[in-house]
C-alpha cells in the first residue's frame, strides 16, 4: 500500500425522509470535518431512498471506489429499516442474528419489552463486527470497509468516536483562507492562473453577500497536505490582492 496515497471515504445517506425534505441531514458536515481531522478525504456523498436495489447498487459501487464507506440511517426496528438486509445482499452473505447484539438488546429492554420489531436490530450480515452504541444500545456494524451507523446525529456521532482505532488516516489536509472585500469576478480570472502555477494545492472561491459588516466579497480557500505549497499559494493570492488594490484579510 502506498503510504502517501490519500485515504478516501464516501457517505451513503439512506432514507426517504431525507429525500422528501421531512428530515434535514446533519451528518454529512459533521462526518466530513471529523474525517478531515483524521487525515481522511470525504470524496463523495450520496442520498438514496429506502429501496433495496438502489442501496445495494450504491454500496457495491462506493466500497470498490473508496478506502472507507459510511452509511447512515435504516438500522432501526421498523419495516422500512432495510440497511442490514441491503448490506448482506451487497456482500452476498446471509443475514443473521448477532449473539452479542441480541444479548445487549435483551438486557436493555427486558424479556417483556424485547418485541419482534426490536429484535430486528440484532440482525447483521454474516461476518460483520459490531459498532458500539453508547446512546441507545442498538449497535451498528462494520462489514469489509463499510461502516453502518444510525441516522440520528447524536447516535451517529457517538458511534463514530468508537471507530477511531479501526481507521487508518493519512496526512491531514491543511487549509488557509483569504477574504477579499470585492466582487468575486475581481479575482476570478487570475485565480485560475494561480491555481495552475501551484501544483499540490486546491484553491476554491466562495462568494458571500451582505455579511456581518454589510459587505459582499469572496473567501478564497487554499487546501493542501504540503505546508510549504499551501503558504506559497496563499502568498500568491495576497500578492495579487495587493497589486490590484483589493481589500483583503487573512483567516
Amino acid at each position: 500500500m502506498d503510504e502517501t496515497a490519500p485515504v478516501t471515504a464516501a457517505l451513503l445517506i439512506i432514507g426517504d425522509e431525507i429525500l422528501s425534505g421531512r428530515t434535514q441531514d446533519k451528518n454529512l458536515a459533521y462526518l466530513a470535518a471529523w474525517l478531515n481531522e483524521a487525515g481522511i478525504d470525504m470524496a463523495e456523498a450520496r442520498v438514496v431512498p429506502d429501496v433495496e436495489a438502489v442501496v445495494v447498487e450504491a454500496v457495491r459501487a462506493l466500497r470498490g471506489r473508496y478506502t472507507y464507506v459510511f452509511t447512515t440511517g435504516g438500522i432501526g426496528p421498523t419495516h422500512d429499516d432495510i440497511t442490514a438486509e441491503c448490506l448482506a445482499k451487497a456482500f452476498e452473505v446471509p443475514l443473521q442474528v448477532h449473539p452479542e447484539a441480541h444479548a445487549r438488546l435483551l438486557a436493555h429492554y427486558g424479556e417483556a419489552d424485547f418485541t419482534p420489531a426490536r429484535q430486528r436490530m440484532a440482525r447483521v450480515p454474516e461476518g460483520a463486527v459490531l459498532i458500539d452504541n453508547p446512546v441507545s444500545i442498538a449497535p451498528g456494524f462494520q462489514i469489509g470497509n463499510v461502516f453502518v451507523m444510525a441516522g440520528v446525529p447524536k447516535i451517529m456521532q457517538a458511534m463514530l468516536e468508537g471507530l477511531r482505532a479501526r481507521l487508518k488516516g493519512g496526512v491531514t489536509v491543511l487549509s488557509k483562507a483569504v477574504t477579499i472585500r470585492a466582487p468575486e469576478s475581481a479575482i476570478a480570472g487570475d485565480l485560475g492562473e494561480i491555481q495552475a502555477a501551484h501544483t499540490g494545492v486546491s484553491i476554491g472561491s466562495y462568494p458571500f453577500f451582505r455579511d456581518a459588516t454589510g459587505q459582499s466579497g469572496a473567501q478564497i480557500v487554499v487546501r493542501s497536505r504540503d505546508a510549504a505549497a499551501l503558504e506559497a499559494a496563499c502568498a500568491a493570492v495576497i500578492a495579487y490582492c495587493r497589486r490590484e488594490n483589493l481589500p483583503f484579510e487573512e483567516n
